[in-house]
């Protein structure tokens, strides 16, 4: 395995760890709590860029599915019919939006960076919002107007994630140069043992 390789892999495993560690920072909320999660999720995408941003995800999401328990309620199979899943395939589809709106600028600063994580923000609530409709409503059997899950899934959080989104993009702009930096060596140093 070359050292690109390597570093690609300790990196997404990386972020699926801080990921599960976001979720056990929390404040409790109806349904949904907030946590830290979508920190890590947009410093994934940001750092890693759209793939490996979104691999890391995927790492940890299979990870809560096969039993482990990483999510904020525990983790298994059954996890898919919890309400808040819809987040977590958020997470995954959020990581690659930030990283792909990163990837597309040459020099980001810290706006960009900002920008990106609120876009991925609404891809996260444009996922978990509606899936938190049909958890509630077809098979938990708690029926749930829209305005009530849009209460709860969006409104009691949204808040809380706009300055996280605001702060991460910040954090990122300070070590995205560093990152980078570390992966141009890695790939360069992987050129020359193959040369």
């Amino acid at each position: 395995m070359s050292r690109h390789a390597t570093f690609s892999l300790v990196t997404v495993s990386l972020f699926a760890a801080l990921t599960a560690v976001g979720a056990f920072i929390k404040i409790p909320l109806p349904y949904v709590p907030f946590t830290l999660q979508i920190l890590f999720t947009f410093m994934a995408g940001s750092l890693l860029g759209s793939k490996k941003g979104m691999q890391s995800q995927l790492v940890y999401v299979a990870i809560g599915l096969a039993g482990l328990p990483v999510f904020t309620q525990g983790g298994g199979i059954g996890y898919v019919l919890q309400p808040t899943f819809g987040y977590l395939i958020g997470f995954i589809a959020a990581a690659f939006v930030v990283g792909r709106i990163i990837e597309r600028i040459q020099s980001p600063k810290t706006h960009h960076f900002v920008i990106a994580n609120l876009t991925g923000l609404f891809v996260v609530y444009l996922i978990g919002v509606p899936y938190l409709y049909l958890a509630l409503n077809l098979w938990l059997g708690v029926p749930s107007s829209w305005a009530h899950i849009i209460m709860i899934g969006f409104v009691y959080s949204v808040g809380g994630d706009i300055v996280i989104s605001v702060l991460t993009g910040i954090l990122a702009t300070r070590l995205y140069k560093a990152v980078f930096s570390i992966r141009n060596n890695q790939i360069e140093l992987t050129r020359e043992s193959i040369r």
